[in-house]
């Protein structure tokens, strides 16, 4: 018998089959830190010990968000040094849901957004009320959706619309996003609960063997970007602490507009810094200064010593004539 861990910021019940696993962080619209990462993947990770759970359920408490993302006050300690830290915690959960010999469903309302979004994108189904908002907004806060975003969003909505969504910011309602493919499901909120538990009893009547199987076989060419979510968690470990990353988030919490201006020109300033170098040449390697030659002095001849020499010629051929 395995004993259930105790939770703190996530709700963990069975009922029916039916494994509920509810992020409780309602005050910051259910945004998760280190600490709720670790519940969540506990939690998933419970219901491979019992048989009897035919379905996983994770929604949001209250009735503002399913999430809000990355809770800002936890990210802003991040950094190149510690990255790794938050980074693999958040491939933790979305390999943890994956590896799930059962369907795990994201039942949103409200606020969908960010890492939020990739946690529901990790998600086998995804039943959405009419108010839900989902897309990504890193690109207004400084942050990268590499967890989940880049890898997904182009196989489900398609390169174009993915593009925009994480360049662009662009956000979708819940009909909005059926249409698009991005969601299973869109109903009117008071009704989400109950179309949740009727989807989830459906389930219940199929076969456990056929779902594992055909899980494992539809993730099969998904998991070949397990190298990519490498290069990407890489690429975010630099973008933790910078300077933007920073205004971003500081932007948020205060209630204003980032000023990423200001980067981009302190970047041409560096830019035309840089091309200039290259036009005056400063790229070039200080020539080397080689040590002169020693002169080697050469002996004066003088007259007198030429003078001498032709005398002491003359002198020993005389001497040998004699």
């Amino acid at each position: 018998m395995v004993r259930t861990p105790k939770f703190k910021e996530v709700i963990y019940e069975v009922k029916d089959g039916v494994a509920w696993i509810t992020i409780n962080r309602p005050e910051v619209r259910n945004a998760f830190r280190e600490q709720t990462l670790d519940e969540l993947i506990a939690a998933f990770d419970q219901t491979r010990y019992d048989p009897t759970i035919a379905v996983a359920v994770v929604k949001g408490a209250g009735d503002k968000a399913f999430s809000a993302g990355g809770d800002f006050y936890a990210m802003k300690r991040l950094n190149w040094i510690n990255a790794a830290q938050w980074n693999d915690r958040m491939l933790g959960l979305a390999m943890t849901i994956r590896g799930l010999q059962i369907p795990v469903v994201a039942m949103v309302h409200g606020f969908c957004m960010g890492g939020g979004h990739e946690l529901a994108l990790w998600c086998d189904i995804v039943i959405a009320s009419d108010d839900a908002v989902l897309g990504q907004t890193g690109a207004r806060v400084g942050a990268c959706p590499t967890v989940g975003a880049t890898q997904y969003l182009p196989r489900i909505v398609g390169e174009r619309l993915a593009r925009e969504m994480i360049f662009g910011c662009r956000t979708f309602s819940g009909p909005e996003a059926v249409k698009v493919g991005l969601i299973n499901h869109s109903v009117p909120k008071k009704d989400l609960l109950k179309f949740t538990q009727e989807f989830c009893e459906k389930i219940k009547g199929y076969s456990s063997q056929t779902i594992r199987q055909t899980k494992k076989s539809l993730n099969y060419e998904s998991d070949q970007l397990y190298s990519s979510w490498q290069q990407g968690m890489e690429l975010l470990a630099h973008v933790w602490g910078s300077d933007e990353a920073m205004e971003g988030m500081h932007a948020f919490l205060e209630k204003r507009k980032p000023d990423f201006g200001k980067f981009r020109q302190r970047n041409k300033e560096e830019m035309d810094d840089y091309l200039s170098g290259l036009r005056r040449g400063v790229n070039q390697p200080p020539k080397s200064k080689k040590a002169p030659k020693k002169k080697t002095a050469k002996k004066k001849t003088t007259k007198k010593k030429v003078a001498k020499k032709k005398t002491a010629k003359k002198k020993a051929a005389k001497k040998k004539r004699r």
